[in-house]
């Protein structure tokens, strides 16, 4: 796309583009014509851009604006779908409707700027005359936002959600507990967050903090993301990161006679869930409620950087090993995680955990990698379905730059932007068949240091444009070109009032640092 047209600096970039002589207008007088099934696409197009044209784009028979679904599509599977924008008509067809989604966020993006701020409402609005044939590379493009560490207000969520939808990504992973914190409720359990969330301090600013969801505020969620082609997979931590519930219910865990708070520091917790029945009882009426609030077909189960000595020490924990025939209580872990996964099969969810090295997740898991890029290919080896979110490419609480003016972060390396971009979840040298077990990739952010939705936007953006650049588009990566787009895209970034981390001639750099993780 040449920087001569920015109206064509799309990002993610598409499969194919080819500009056309023209202009198409939006006007007053345009209606929309949806086809059978192409309904909630239509709807999109309206709350989106109504709100912010003050066009009404209202249905008809005879609309210009045509939005169809054609099952004859097949070539563009679930998301992929071809745009026309001509003169005097504009045609969107997918096979599904999630393909009708993302290119109504295509048509967002062709549109000037300050149509997606409400700033000249009541005009007449141009579209370049284009073709447009884009299917994505990857199924799973998503976002981790950490709210247990920092709690963020459900609207907020909204906004990241939104924000995600334009640049076509798919999955908002919501790590809703964890030692600092539990926001989730549970009918069954009241103090998961009456007690588990709620912290005395924090260890960043030294201030009391607390915060949880309601039941209807999830399901809110849960529409609106669907609404956007966003699908919600929340993360339960277990049996590790579970401070704030046993703080809540020290029975749980293996010495049921303390009594602990919910943790203010950062880190790894040594405090783990006991394997004794009442656990199970308590993990599984979790999670009935969880799959209850969230359709998603994922459910994350955390798994990961769970110390074992508590299970050593203990009487209990040693017997319970010997009676599952087990070797000691180190194996533990893997039994705990394949209970738990097997009653997520049982009903119908795919059990999903983070992967310390690929080869500890019983086979029926979803693994997400993090600590090295070899282990995603450990995980494809062995049969598992793969995520990649290698910490050196997709973690933005890392700071982007060296320069002494960042705001605190996460100890370690910079991630700089050129970093994200490099991220390629199957390398190109891996066997065909492993590859196609790579789902696609994730960015994660975790918030011991973010705890304003202005530092979250800081830290994303523009870093989360360089994913989802990679992850739509795949092949390799075409930095000049992402460069060139990213520059007329940051306009809309502005429209939208998003605080995100000023272009300089160092963010746009191609250096980048490697460092060993920290204890996530």
């Amino acid at each position: 796309m040449p920087a001569t047209r920015p109206d064509l600096s799309l990002l993610p970039r598409p499969g194919k583009v080819s500009p056309r002589p023209g202009r198409f207008t939006l006007g007053q007088d345009t209606s929309v014509r949806a086809l059978p099934g192409a309904e909630p696409a239509a709807d999109l197009l309206r709350t989106l851009l109504g709100p912010t044209t003050g066009l009404p784009l209202p249905p008809s028979a005879e609309g210009r604006v045509v939005l169809a679904l054609d099952p004859q599509l097949g070539g563009l599977g679930d998301e992929g779908y071809g745009l026309t924008v001509g003169p005097q008509a504009l045609l969107l067809r997918a096979a599904r409707p999630d393909g009708l989604l993302r290119g109504v966020q295509t048509i967002r993006q062709l549109l000037p700027p300050e149509a997606l701020s409400g700033g000249a409402r009541g005009v007449s609005w141009e579209l370049p005359c284009v073709e447009i044939s884009d299917v994505p590379q990857y199924s799973w493009r998503g976002a981790m936002l950490d709210v247990a560490r920092h709690f963020q207000p459900v609207s907020y969520l909204h906004r990241y959600v939104d924000l995600m939808a334009l640049h076509k990504l798919n999955v908002l992973h919501l790590h809703l507990t964890d030692d600092q914190g539990w926001r989730m409720p549970v009918e069954a359990f009241p103090r998961l967050t009456s007690v588990g969330g709620r912290r005395t301090q924090s260890l960043s600013d030294g201030v009391p903090h607390a915060g949880a969801y309601t039941r209807a505020e999830l399901s809110g969620l849960v529409r609106h993301a669907r609404e956007r082609g966003v699908t919600v997979v929340p993360e339960i931590e277990m049996p590790g990161h579970v401070r704030a519930a046993l703080a809540a219910y020290p029975a749980l865990g293996n010495h049921p006679e303390r009594h602990l708070d919910v943790w203010t520091r950062w880190g790894v917790c040594d405090t783990v869930l006991g394997v004794h029945e009442e656990v199970f009882d308590f993990c599984r009426t979790v999670l009935e409620e969880v799959m209850d609030v969230f359709p998603s077909p994922y459910v994350h189960i955390g798994g990961e950087e769970c110390p074992t000595g508590e299970w050593e020490s203990s009487r209990a924990a040693r017997d319970r090993a010997a009676a599952a025939g087990l070797s000691g209580p180190g194996e533990l872990h893997g039994w705990f995680m394949g209970r738990i996964g097997s009653f997520l099969v049982e009903h119908g969810r795919r059990p999903t955990g983070w992967a310390e090295t690929g080869s500890e997740l019983p086979p029926e898991f979803t693994v997400m990698t993090w600590r090295d890029p070899a282990h995603a290919l450990t995980a494809a080896r062995r049969g598992h379905q793969v995520v990649t979110a290698h910490h050196r490419t997709t973690y933005l609480d890392y700071v982007q730059s060296t320069d002494p003016d960042e705001p605190p972060a996460q100890p370690g390396a910079p991630v700089p932007l050129h970093a994200v971009h490099t991220n390629e979840p199957a390398p190109r040298d891996w066997e065909p068949e492993d590859a196609s077990r790579v789902l696609g990739t994730q960015a994660q952010l975790w918030t011991e240091y973010v705890t304003t939705p202005d530092r979250i936007e800081y830290l994303t953006y523009p870093r989360l444009c360089a994913l989802a650049d990679r992850a739509w588009s795949g092949g390799r990566s075409d930095w000049a070109g992402f460069v060139e787009r990213l520059r007329d895209h940051t306009a809309r970034l502005d429209a939208l009032g998003v605080r995100y981390r000023p272009l300089t001639t160092r963010s746009l750099a191609t250096a980048s640092a490697g460092t060993a993780p920290p204890p996530r």
